[in-house]
């Protein structure tokens, strides 16, 4: 099995070609970074880009929603599809406007979507979700029951072509431009986790789990 996507004539970068991969690994770590993708599709000769959460096994994207969604419905019997996921890692200021710029991380998917069938690998599916979000939590929930199954579809992609754009460090401005006094940097923009806020219906003395403890951990906070 290829550790790379071939460059193909839907992912190809035409410019700045260096900021463009294609290797899974790098790939993978854009896609899996985010719970939140944006699915592009096509309904009676219209696009439409919906967001949702996504999550991946393998070379295999899964993300669902509702079984009434025209979403859901209008992809899940094969569709073509194309998966985006982005982040927005800083604003940088050149010294002009030409090349003023950001720092960003992005990955871009594509396949045919088909809804999940089989009963046992929904549900397997929908626990992968849920690890996703937070680690450990399924076994701590009560679990699905036969209306809100009913209710959910599952839909996964195949990953067929994909590529990351990635870009990083500071600006690149015009030779003559360094000697202008103008300032000019990266500002950066992270996202951290905050602190867990109870659900005001939540049952006296009800301790904190230690998963949630762990996720706030992973983000450098803790207690």
């Amino acid at each position: 099995m290829s550790d790379a996507f071939t460059a193909s004539e839907k992912t190809r970068l035409r410019r700045a070609h260096l900021r463009g991969h294609y290797d899974k690994e790098t790939v993978y770590a854009v896609l899996d970074a985010s719970m939140l993708c944006h699915v592009g599709y096509n309904i009676d000769g219209e696009p439409y880009v919906t967001p949702t959460i996504h999550w991946r096994d393998d070379d295999r994207l899964y993300w669902h929603g509702s079984s009434a969604s025209r979403m859901i419905r209008s992809v899940e019997g094969g569709a073509p599809v194309c998966l985006t996921v982005s982040f927005l890692d800083g604003l940088v200021l050149a010294r002009s406007g030409f090349h003023c710029s950001v720092n960003y991380r992005s990955a871009m998917a594509f396949g045919h979507a088909r809804a999940v069938t089989d009963e046992a690998h929904r549900l397997a599916a929908l626990k992968d979700f849920i690890d996703k979000m937070m680690p450990g939590r399924w076994d701590d929930m009560r679990p699905p029951n036969e209306q809100e199954m009913k209710a959910t579809t599952v839909v996964y992609m195949d990953i067929e072509e994909a590529s990351a754009k990635i870009r990083t460090g500071p600006p690149i401005d015009d030779e003559e431009d360094y000697a202008l006094s103008c300032w000019a940097g990266v500002l950066p923009i992270e996202q951290h986790i905050g602190q867990p806020i109870a659900d005001p219906k939540l049952a006296a003395g009800t301790p904190e789990p230690d998963y949630l403890r762990a996720f706030k951990l992973l983000d450098g906070g803790g207690d």
